[in-house]
């Protein structure tokens, strides 16, 4: 089932580069689901990012057009590595923005994992 008004994957984006090595990325986990690797302008003392291998743009995208085995690995991904780098314990986030307006700069679905110390409102209040 196609993802209707979905804007097309670019190919030419960072984290296709980035999953066929073109561009170097600090690793921090892979499989043949996902690729983890920390953010290049970290911001909190963790801050990785968890990419899916596919050519997916949003997260809609993702659950609607990955096979079943793709989907689950992938969160699995994310699970292990906030265990790996023991963000259990004191708590962690995970954000994904999508499209423009939400702030999405890479046209490939992923997600932050932030983490390693006190992380403030995810959306500040409006002022009165």
């Amino acid at each position: 089932m196609a993802v209707s008004g979905k804007p097309p994957y670019d190919p030419a984006n960072i984290f296709a580069r980035i999953l066929r090595g073109e561009i170097p990325c600090k690793r921090v986990a892979e499989d043949e689901h996902a690729l983890a690797f920390h953010d290049i302008a970290p911001q909190a003392p963790v801050h990785v990012l968890v990419i899916p291998k596919g050519a997916y743009v949003s997260a809609a995208d993702f659950h609607a057009e990955a096979p079943a085995e793709a989907i689950a690995g992938f969160w699995r991904m994310v699970g292990r590595v906030a265990r790996e780098l023991g963000l259990e314990e004191h708590g962690y986030r995970l954000l994904s923005n999508m499209g423009e307006d939400a702030g999405q700069e890479v046209g490939h679905f992923h997600v932050h994992l932030f983490g390693g110390r006190r992380l403030g409102r995810m959306v500040p209040q409006p002022r009165e």
